[in-house]
C-alpha cells in the first residue's frame, strides 16, 4: 500500500466481527504479535482494538447480530459520512446501517456496493483511524472480490474519485495514483455461496511461516503462498472461526 496514513478516500481501519472473541483475540495475538485492548463499557459491546506497541491497528468485536457474518471488514474514510452515503446512493449502493456516531470518536456507515460487497464509511472525529500501515502486523492492502467488476468499479471511481490502474488481470485502486488496493473477478473457481467482499491484507515478515502458524492455531489455508510475478509473496488464510484474510510479505506493496 503507497498510503502510510488514513487519508480521505483511502482505507483507514479493519475489523473483524467474530463468533469467538476470547478465541480470536488469542489466535491474533499470537499471530500478528497484536495487544487486544477491551472496551470496557457496557455500550461498547466488547469492542476490542488491537495494538502494535501503542499504534492501533484493527478491531476485534462479538457478532452485533444473528444475520451479521464472521469476517473481517474495510473501512474507508469520508470527510462527511451523510453526504457520502447519499452519493452511494445514487450511484447504486445501499446503506444498511447509519450514518451513526460512535461516542465521540467518530461517524459510521455499513453499506453495499452494487456487487453486494459490505464495507464501511468513517468520519473521523477523536479517532482517525489505524496508526500503522504496511509494518509487520498492520494492514497492508486492500482487495475487493466481485462478480461485478464493471459496475463496481463505475462505482467506486464515482463516489470515491479513486483512480484504476489498469491491467488485463488485476486492476489496482489508488487515490491520486497511490494504489492501496485490487480486485479480483470472481469466476466459477470461487463456490457460489461465496458472496463478493472486501479483504484485507496484513503485512508480515515471512509469508510461508505466517501461513504455517496460523494452521498449527487452528486456522486453513484458503490460497498456498505465491510469489505474484513483479509483485510480493502472498497467502490467504482463514482463521478458527471461518474469517479469511490475507497476507503479504511487508515492504513489497502494490
Amino acid at each position: 500500500m503507497k498510503l502510510d496514513r488514513p487519508v480521505t478516500g483511502g482505507p483507514c481501519w479493519t475489523e473483524l466481527g467474530t463468533s469467538d472473541l476470547a478465541a480470536a483475540k488469542r489466535f491474533y495475538a499470537d499471530l500478528f504479535g497484536w495487544r487486544p485492548v477491551t472496551d470496557p463499557r457496557q455500550e461498547a459491546g466488547g469492542y476490542t482494538v488491537a495494538h502494535l506497541g501503542d499504534a492501533a491497528v484493527a478491531a476485534i468485536t462479538p457478532l452485533y447480530q444473528d444475520s451479521q457474518p464472521v469476517a473481517w471488514s474495510v473501512s474507508f474514510a469520508v470527510a462527511d459520512a451523510d453526504a457520502t452515503a447519499e452519493a452511494l446512493t445514487a450511484a447504486g449502493g445501499t446503506v444498511v446501517l447509519g450514518p451513526m456516531d460512535v461516542f465521540d470518536v467518530g461517524r459510521f456507515a455499513v453499506a453495499l456496493d452494487p456487487g453486494g460487497a459490505a464495507f464501511q464509511l468513517w468520519q473521523a472525529r477523536a479517532f482517525p483511524g489505524a496508526g500503522l500501515f504496511n509494518a509487520p502486523g498492520a494492514l497492508g492492502w486492500v482487495e475487493l472480490m466481485t462478480r461485478a467488476p464493471d459496475l463496481v468499479k463505475e462505482f467506486y471511481t464515482t463516489v470515491f474519485g479513486w483512480t484504476v490502474t489498469a491491467s488485463e488481470y488485476y486492476p489496482q485502486w489508488g487515490i491520486d495514483g497511490a494504489d492501496f488496493g485490487g480486485m479480483v473477478t470472481m469466476d466459477d473457481k470461487f463456490p457460489h455461496e461465496v458472496p463478493s467482499h472486501w479483504l484485507p491484507y496484513f503485512a508480515v515478515e515471512d509469508v510461508d511461516a505466517t501461513a504455517d502458524a496460523a494452521v498449527q492455531a487452528g486456522g486453513n489455508i484458503l490460497m498456498e503462498p505465491t510469489s505474484v510475478p513483479d509483485g510480493p509473496r502472498i497467502a490467504v488464510l482463514r482463521d478458527p472461526q471461518g474469517a479469511a484474510f490475507g497476507v503479504h510479505v511487508a515492504g513489497e506493496e502494490g
